[in-house]
């Protein structure tokens, strides 16, 4: 009897296995055309409230979920906003800053700018799920980073502005494209000014940009170079007020950690115009900060914005609108994770 038990038991664990493996193979036909069905070959044209219809609380979900990042910790919602500038830069904004390495890509997040410097993409990864509740394979990841953006400003106590939406999402990503065009902290206004110019963007729209530093922190190991040897001289760089350079000194000894972190500016959990101030007193953190004072092509942008705040929210909200519309023409897709192709995704499902 109890063999006869024992061997019951085992054809209904077998039986409830097969229910699930026909069950699974049901379901993953399904789930593939679903995925396939996100791929698209091109853009539609970005426009304001381009959810309306078909996910009209997007945008207030994105600044719900960013509410509470900003809760969590002050600084990811300035990480989640250097986000926007590392990915559009980089063949337009598509989001492909923040696909994960493959066995077969190098993606940008081991890029010279990016590693050991970009990170929150987890704030990302939690919009990503609140949108995909609300709205399944409607909202792109692209676009995620573009509202996430500005509300990292507006919550701070910057200016607040409308989005245009309805980018998608690369199928690949490139660590070299981002080698090939991303700043170093050591860049000069000369350089910054060439590269925004590559985007049409202006040496006003770049001064601007420069002030999403006003929020948010640097490594020590971006100035090392700043404080104990500026363009090989073995020297401090001459334009560090001397009281400041005292302060950097203490935070980034010459043997110290060069992962401990400094603030950008000395309100950096406040999107003001204290940046271009500090600027202005000799008090930038990175020398592509400082160099925008020192250089003659930059300084009045410089100065107007430090006396005029009005003025700088208007051309930092404009500047981000006009770096926010760099497309690279390439066709997309609406991932599900924002860290993998969807395409992926099926080579995973059908490996399993």
């Amino acid at each position: 009897p109890e063999l006869k038990t024992i061997h019951q038991k085992k054809k209904k664990k077998e039986k409830k296995l097969r229910g699930k493996q026909k069950s699974m193979s049901l379901l993953v036909p399904h789930l593939i055309l679903y995925l396939l069905l996100l791929t698209v070959v091109t853009g539609e044209i970005l426009r304001p409230r381009f959810y309306s219809e078909t996910c009209p609380e997007a945008e207030s979900i994105v600044r719900s979920e960013m509410k509470k990042a900003m809760v969590r910790e002050a600084r990811s919602v300035a990480s989640v906003m250097r986000l926007q500038f590392h990915d559009c830069f980089v063949n337009g904004c598509d989001a492909s800053v923040l696909l994960d390495d493959t066995p077969n890509m190098l993606g940008e997040k081991l890029a010279l700018s990016n590693i050991n410097s970009l990170r929150s993409f987890e704030v990302v990864d939690d919009i990503k799920e609140a949108l995909e509740k609300a709205c399944p394979a409607t909202v792109s990841c692209a676009d995620i980073v573009i509202m996430a953006s500005r509300d990292a400003v507006a919550l701070t106590g910057g200016p607040d502005w409308e989005v245009k939406l309805g980018r998608k999402d690369s199928l690949t990503a490139s660590q070299k494209d981002s080698d090939d065009i991303m700043p170093s902290p050591r860049a000069n206004a000369t350089f910054l000014i060439d590269l925004f110019k590559r985007f049409d963007l202006s040496v006003k729209d770049m001064v601007a940009l420069s002030g999403s530093h006003s929020i948010g922190q640097g490594r020590c190991f971006s100035i090392m170079f700043r404080l104990y040897n500026q363009s090989g001289s073995g020297k401090p760089d001459p334009a560090l007020e001397p009281v400041y350079k005292k302060k950097l000194n203490k935070l980034c000894p010459l043997s110290g950690d060069q992962n401990v972190t400094g603030d950008l500016d000395a309100t950096p959990v406040v999107f003001d115009n204290q940046y271009f101030k500090d600027l202005v007193s000799g008090r930038g953190f990175l020398n592509s900060d400082q160099t925008l004072y020192t250089s003659r092509e930059t300084r009045e942008y410089v100065k107007m914005f430090s006396e005029d705040q009005s003025e700088f929210f208007r051309a930092f909200a404009e500047g981000m609108v006009k770096l926010g519309d760099l497309q690279s023409g390439r066709g997309g897709e609406i991932r599900f994770n924002c860290r993998v192709p969807n395409r992926r995704l099926i080579d995973v499902l059908l490996e399993s």
